[in-house]
């Protein structure tokens, strides 16, 4: 299989007819080999418009709903971002052709060992993978420019937005209780952080994020 034309495909067909033409988010995507980051099973179906699981509890999204995140989250050349819940690291392969410095953050050690021997192989100097707690952010690297979410989350922590940067921005798509997904980017000023909405989207969901439910009598 063609993978370097399937990338070319997915680009023509899945990014730029969603409002995604920035040139530096379809370079990002065009030398990002999605392949290398999917299980081999799914390798013939890497480019499709499809949501594919790499380990339990990691997916990647569609490359549409990817690129319309990465589009609202205006990452800069001098940006450094933390990426949430990185799994097997294809976002945050993506982001370091547009940031300075990439940080993945993953909860178990054999996700960030496979990061980074992937991110080795493949020559992603910018990007580096670090184990930690999801709802804890990385606190001792921040702040950051950008904190950019893998997942779909109910709630957001407040760790997040605290490690923001003047001015950073937290990018993530969030499932509101009448149960659409939004993709919306809150920007830091000060000690608060406002958000805006960017599209709708349904994308896999990180459980450990959702709201706690009441008990009922």
């Amino acid at each position: 299989m063609n993978f370097e034309a399937a990338r070319e495909i997915m680009v023509d067909s899945q990014i730029r007819p969603n409002d995604v033409s920035d040139p530096e988010i379809v370079h990002a995507f065009l030398k990002t080999p999605r392949d290398a980051f999917v299980p081999a099973t799914r390798k013939p179906v890497a480019y499709s418009e499809l949501e594919i699981e790499t380990s339990e509890g990691r997916a990647l999204w569609t490359p549409r709903d990817m690129a319309k995140l990465l589009k609202a989250a205006e990452i800069k050349p001098t940006d450094i971002v933390l990426v949430i819940g990185a799994g097997a690291g294809y976002e945050t392969a993506l982001i370091s052709h547009m940031a300075e410095t990439v940080i993945a953050l993953e909860e178990q050690a054999e996700l960030v060992d496979a990061m980074s021997e992937r991110f080795a192989s493949l020559g992603f100097d910018r990007a580096v993978a670090v184990e930690g707690k999801l709802e804890d952010g990385l606190p001792d690297q921040g702040p950051f420019d950008v904190i950019y979410v893998c997942g779909m989350v109910e709630t957001v922590p407040e760790a997040w937005t605290a490690q923001l940067a003047e001015g950073g921005r937290l990018a993530l798509v969030q499932l509101d209780q009448d149960g659409v997904g939004r993709g919306r980017v809150f920007t830091r000023a000060g000690d608060t952080a406002s958000a805006r909405y960017a599209f709708d989207a349904f994308p896999p969901k990180f459980a450990q994020f959702d709201r706690k439910k009441a008990f009922v009598f």
